[in-house]
């Protein structure tokens, strides 16, 4: 694969990422339940997505960190597509990318690491950014919209769990971490989905497999794929497609316009992963080819200056 081919592969993933509010915000889930429409999606989502992975999966083993990192990502499902029924889509891919900053704030206050430098600026762009989206939504807003908001929160933090364990399983295989997330999602709801009573008729059905399939299961596959070729920085770069489309879908398809604080909040926090993921990691790289060629050309000198001397 070439490298213009893995970053259309990361592309195309956070395309097809972003795509979760059409899916979520279909008309005709109107007659489920609002307060456990995210808890069914989140299970045929993760169903449908299990369904299409485990096939590929190798190298599977049991390790103890599995268990929270299920935990968090189910709760991350949940909340997630909770957050997208009852707020905006902006609202709730918007507060689950905070997850970077729950990390950073976990590795101060937990494991006491220091502080850098380059993370200041854009925690604080972050922190701002949801004080915004908090403040007007929690002051004014409905309550079913408060709740969406205070949901979106929650997927950010469990989302924070989920890539904190992931950083301790990453010598696992990949794909094997991915399905067993969606399995195990899909095993710990089922119990709740079959006690509602509610199931999907064919229509729905069909729906929710091009749910689990379209904007979960293929989007993993595509960039399990990119990765081989271009560096996590770039992805990461690239993945930032994703919050900025997903209220553009929930708007073109279903009519959904987000208010102006959240579009002023998304800004800030925009602006903070930008900062941090992509600014910040372009000038590490730098930093070191820079040292690297002045030690290069200090190592030349000495040997001009016998030139010189023979001459």
């Amino acid at each position: 694969m070439t490298k213009t081919m893995g970053r259309l592969s990361v592309l195309a993933a956070a395309v097809l990422w972003s795509s979760s509010g059409i899916f979520a915000k279909a008309d005709f889930f109107a007659d489920w339940p609002q307060e456990w429409r995210g808890l069914i999606f989140a299970f045929w989502r993760a169903f449908f997505a299990a369904l299409i992975l485990l096939p590929g999966v190798r190298g599977a083993r049991f390790r103890p960190l599995l268990v929270p990192m299920v935990l968090c990502f189910a709760g991350m499902n949940v909340t997630f597509l909770t957050a997208m029924v009852r707020s905006t889509a902006a609202n709730a891919i918007w507060l689950q990318n905070l997850a970077p900053f729950w990390v950073l704030l976990a590795t101060l206050s937990i494991f006491r690491e220091p502080m850098e430098r380059k993370d200041a600026v854009p925690l604080v762009c972050a922190i701002l950014g949801v004080l915004l989206i908090l403040g007007c939504e929690l002051g004014g807003g409905a309550t079913g919209s408060r709740i969406g908001v205070l949901c979106g929160v929650l997927s950010g933090v469990f989302y924070a769990g989920v890539v904190v364990t992931l950083r301790q399983l990453r010598d696992e295989n990949a794909v094997w971490l991915t399905a067993v997330n969606h399995a195990a999602a899909a095993v710990l709801l089922v119990p709740v989905v079959l006690r509602l009573g509610i199931l999907p008729d064919a229509k729905q059905l069909l729906w929710l497999a091009a749910f689990g399939g379209l904007q979960m299961a293929a989007p993993y596959i595509l960039l399990s794929r990119g990765l081989r070729v271009v560096s996590s920085q770039e992805a990461v770069a690239i993945a930032l497609t994703e919050p900025i489309l997903s209220p553009v879908w929930a708007f073109l398809v279903w009519g959904e316009r987000p208010a102006w604080w959240t579009l002023c909040g998304a800004g800030l926090i925009l602006t903070g992963l930008f900062l941090r993921y992509v600014v910040c990691e372009l000038l590490s790289a730098r930093t070191p080819r820079r040292l690297e060629g002045e030690a290069h050309a200090a190592a030349r000198q000495p040997s001009r200056s016998s030139e010189k001397a023979l001459r």
